[in-house]
């Protein structure tokens, strides 16, 4: 399988506005089929919530080295990078820098509040190679400043390995340049931490420069866009999964109808993860109930504790919750047999005849309280996944008594995070 990734479509955005696209373009040449290429997305998926799972259990804060006013407010530069599990599902294009006025590709992710990338000129072999794009060279921008740190080392989590940024030594360092939008060539500045030694450690690979946190923004020391870009409204639609077309990720506005609506929930422990209100999930017409396990005391609702996640790929529930869940949904298929053994992580499976079209039970989850303006629906393509020419049930279980409300799941969805009123609002099929 091949893409030309310079052939992307990159239609001209206004300020504050980016086009993103799924990360399966710029890998799938690697892999010799579709089938290959989910399955390898589903192991990065499930690494993602092994790690998610750790931070939760062990209750670390995303600044280890305590937390602090906003930089532009009071013009400190925060000590570290938050330590986060960045692997984004999703690439945007950027525009970095003033000279060099190139187009370069950076994995987003909800989840991370971490906004990097790699710069050169660079040590002699310490930078991966970037396949589809230049290096960015912060010698040719006449906009890049580098920023004086409060202290002389830091650690990023970049995949699954932590490198060390060595300031004293300059590998690596916090900087700060222009980003441009091409509609109104309007620049804007954003803090980015600047590494030229990547070797130790880092499972990057070339088809990125680096990553851009869309963490919830806070006023405290995070490095995501919402934060830097002081933008309570963030609004994006996560491309179907196999679409070759550009989507979009804006800031300040609200380009989605609001027709199904959660709350956000705060959470001081992690305040740049989005937390929302899950209140009731059914299979049709039948209720899956909330296990003692999934409940969390949330002001005077009882409400399961759930993420909104879009490094994630599949939503995953605790395990009490998911085997009822799932024996439900088996329950609820009619005249299709269930395959006899499980495909991978997947234990719900089933075969059709060529041709036919299978029809599958919906599932409908209510934030807050049950009734239609907090009703997500997931049909069919949002329900089940097809793989090795099996259609299989695209939720899973982890251990751990939150859920994770995965990309598989909200794709095509148009998602506006207003953390102005608290709201997370869903318009399906947004994208089209």
């Amino acid at each position: 399988m091949s893409f030309d990734t310079t052939k992307l479509l990159n239609p001209p955005r206004p300020s504050y506005t980016f086009s993103i696209y799924n990360r399966d373009l710029f890998e799938k040449s690697k892999f010799k089929d579709y089938d290959s290429l989910l399955e390898h997305r589903l192991a990065r998926s499930q690494a993602r919530a092994n790690h998610l799972a750790l931070i939760l259990e062990n209750g670390n804060v995303t600044r280890p080295h305590g937390a602090h006013e906003s930089k532009r407010n009071n013009g400190k530069v925060p000590t570290t990078t938050s330590i986060e599990f960045a692997n984004g599902e999703y690439v945007a294009s950027f525009i970095l820098g003033t000279d060099q006025q190139t187009t370069r590709h950076l994995l987003i992710d909800t989840g991370s509040d971490l906004t990097w990338w790699q710069c050169g000129p660079c040590r002699p072999n310490k930078c991966y190679e970037q396949k589809n794009e230049p290096l960015y060279d912060f010698t040719k921008s006449k906009t890049y400043q580098k920023l004086d740190c409060l202290v002389q080392s830091t650690s990023c989590l970049i995949e699954t390995k932590i490198y060390d940024c060595i300031l004293y030594d300059n590998t690596c360092w916090m900087a700060e340049d222009v980003i441009t939008f091409v509609l109104d060539q309007n620049q804007v500045r954003i803090f980015f931490g600047c590494g030229r030694d990547q070797t130790n450690g880092t499972a990057f690979t070339g088809e990125y420069s680096g990553i851009a946190g869309l963490g919830r923004r806070d006023n405290i020391g995070s490095f995501s866009l919402p934060s830097q870009f002081r933008a309570d409204i963030m609004a994006v639609c996560l491309p179907e999964f196999y679409s070759t077309k550009p989507s979009r990720l804006s800031f300040h506005t609200t380009p989605y109808k609001k027709t199904t609506s959660a709350r956000l929930l705060p959470n001081f422990k992690f305040p740049t993860i989005y937390f929302v209100n899950l209140y009731k999930v059914f299979i049709n017409d039948k209720v899956i109930p909330l296990f003692p396990s999934f409940l969390r005391n949330i002001g005077n609702d009882m409400t399961g504790g759930c993420i909104v996640d879009t490094g994630a790929t599949i939503t995953n529930f605790p395990p009490d919750f998911y085997y009822v869940f799932r024996d439900t949904f088996r329950q609820e298929v009619k005249d299709i047999p269930l395959y006899d053994a499980p495909l991978g992580s997947f234990d719900t499976c089933y075969m059709v005849d060529p041709g036919v079209v299978p029809t599958f039970p919906i599932v409908k989850m209510y934030f807050g309280h049950q009734n239609p303006e907090n009703l997500l629906l997931l049909e069919q393509q949002r329900v089940v996944v097809h793989e090795r020419g099996l259609f299989c049930l695209a939720f899973k279980k982890w251990n751990h008594p939150l859920a994770i409300i995965g990309s598989y799941q909200l794709q095509s969805i148009g998602l506006t995070f207003d953390t102005a009123t608290d709201t997370l609002s869903f318009e399906l099929d947004a994208c089209n």
